[in-house]
């Protein structure tokens, strides 16, 4: 081989690595790459691009090319270090929030806002009673190894490329040029299809988040004004409810009771075969139901906006909202029934510490929780006790024998995601202290298992809400009460890995009684008979609830 031949190969060590020359060029280009790549994710993580302001998939990512700039023109090395590192912590930054609002969006349908931050602790509690402590607390260590690694790496990319491009006059023209291109395409002729070359997606992710908390700070006025326009404020209250005097009511939450549950393919057929047999075995007893829909003020998750919007006729579709409601005196439906003279009863079963809003705001009488209830079962993921123990506890210690009008709002949360490991119907009478469930979680699958799949998932969501309600005609075929009305209703639509992307919000709402003059008092609803709403019943949303109701049943002047 001539030595022209051999001087054109690029030295190669003995074991066949490139040399100390090749290694820091490839250190540099893999630098340069996570230094463009990275600070687009942000980008892709926000999936509302009119929400964000920023680009589409593909951009030359702005907060690259400034970094770059500034550590090539600092001449002090440890000023260099500070700005890589402030780089690395505001791409970082925007990952997370461009990951959570991705989260928010998928789960419960809206965009994170900064003044979300407390739902994170409520969603870290659902992955802990899906997966256990341990596994949970593993996964957040991951998370945050993660995030401080994205950091890092992104410093150290900005240094690399930063040095290279220090030492080639080359280096510096291509900085140069790019900066130009991307002031030219993202300034004066970006593209007109609404995602633009030049980019500076980690600002986008952040103003996202910023801007959507504007908006929910700028809702406070007018939730203020809805809770202050209250028709029944100076209503006394033995008017209120005067036409259900003497009798029991219960509103029955039923957890992720949305209308996929009755129009989606795989899980409509069995959850409509459930109403079909539950309006057999009620029909049986002697009980009526007429049913419609109502428009939840939230999707997936955040079951309690819901059911402050219920109870108080004021929409709350942010924890915000919810946060300014339950400081306020507006009148729920729990204060109404205990002011004219019902006894109040909060059951929860999935609270296991004190809930003082309950006391505070909805004014129960009683607040029955996990430690209350005397259950000797196994667990079942979030919804520790099961619907049809939870029924007949109730049953068992406020409906049976003489008592006084009970008004209770039951959360039947068999129904809540992850919808594994399932419960299983039982004969009412071996319920017991639960014990009798011991075999069950070991003869479903597990939550990890279900996850796997999506179709596994919409087939256990469906076969959750045939549970509750099943439970629900159990507790009703049980309980020889002529007086007692049940309000029974879904709070919010599924995840989206069950709804679909771009579900409605609408949740079926059935009332339940065997005293005509119920019926008789909600005629002008039209409402349709049955316990399964149809295309044609009507479509209210959640706060026009309380209004309604309170209007049927009180004292006409």
């Amino acid at each position: 081989m001539s030595t022209s031949v051999r001087n054109r190969i690029p030295p190669v060590s003995r074991l066949g690595r490139p040399s100390g020359r090749g290694r820091s060029l490839a250190g540099v280009a893999i630098a340069t790459a996570v230094l463009v790549v990275l600070p687009l994710a942000p980008g892709l993580l926000v999936t509302d691009r009119s929400a964000a302001g920023t680009p589409g998939l593909v951009g030359i990512p702005g907060e690259s090319l400034l970094i770059v700039l500034l550590v090539v023109i600092v001449p002090w090395r440890a000023l260099r270090r500070v700005l890589a590192g402030i780089f690395g912590a505001l791409v970082t930054t925007a990952l997370v929030f461009g990951g959570i609002d991705r989260g928010f969006r998928a789960t419960v349908g809206t965009p994170f806002a900064l003044v979300d931050w407390p739902q994170l602790g409520s969603a870290y509690g659902v992955v802990v009673d899906a997966v256990g402590v341990f596994l949970a607390e593993l996964i957040l260590l991951g998370l945050l190894c993660a995030i401080l690694g994205c950091a890092t790496v992104l410093a150290w990319a900005a240094l690399r490329v930063a040095d290279a491009v220090r030492g080639h006059v080359a280096g510096r023209g291509v900085i140069a040029g790019l900066a130009v291109l991307w002031l030219v395409v993202g300034v004066v002729a970006p593209p007109p299809a609404g995602a633009p070359l030049a980019a500076s997606a980690s600002v986008g992710s952040l103003e996202t988040a910023v801007s959507q908390t504007e908006r929910v700070l700028a809702a406070q006025a007018a939730i203020a004004r809805a809770i202050a326009d209250d028709p029944f404020t100076d209503v006394p209250s033995d008017r209120l409810l005067a036409g259900l005097r003497g009798k029991d009511v219960v509103i029955a939450f039923v957890e992720s009771y949305g209308r996929v549950a009755l129009e989606g393919p795989g899980i409509a057929e069995g959850v409509t075969d459930a109403l079909r047999a539950g309006n057999a075995s009620l029909a049986a007893e002697g009980y009526s139901a007429r049913s419609a829909w109502l428009t939840s003020p939230t999707f997936g998750g955040l079951s309690w906006l819901a059911h402050g919007t219920l109870q108080t006729g004021v929409w709350t579709p942010t924890q915000s909202a919810y946060d300014q409601l339950v400081a306020s005196d507006r009148l729920s439906l729990s204060r109404a029934f205990g002011d004219a003279g019902w006894r109040t009863v909060s059951d929860v079963p999935s609270d296991s510490e004190p809930w003082r809003i309950g006391s505070s705001f909805y004014r129960y009488d009683s607040l029955i929780d996990a430690r209350d209830v005397g259950y000797r079962g196994p667990g079942f993921g979030y919804a520790r006790i099961p619907d049809q123990f939870t029924l007949k506890h109730f049953a068992d210690t406020e409906l049976a024998g003489p008592h006084d009008p009970v008004m209770a709002e039951i959360d039947l949360v068999s129904s809540h995601t992850p919808w594994a490991p399932l419960p299983q119907l039982v004969p009412w009478e071996q319920i017991g202290d639960g014990s009798v469930y011991d075999p069950q979680p070991g003869q479903s699958q597990s939550a990890g298992t279900v996850w796997q799949s999506a179709k596994t998932v919409q087939r256990f969501y469906g076969e959750s809400v045939q549970y509750s309600l099943g439970s629900l005609f159990s507790f009703l075929g049980h309980v020889d009460d002529p007086n007692l009305v049940v309000i029974v209703l879904g709070d919010h639509q599924p995840a989206a890995i069950v709804s679909g992307a771009g579900a409605s919000r609408d949740v079926p709402i059935s009332v339940i009684a065997r005293d005509p003059s119920v019926f008789t008092a909600i005629d002008d609803w039209g409402w349709t008979p049955g316990l399964r709403p149809g295309d044609g019943s009507p479509v209210w949303r959640m706060d026009a609830f309380r209004d309604r109701l309170l209007t049927a049943f009180g004292d006409k002047p």
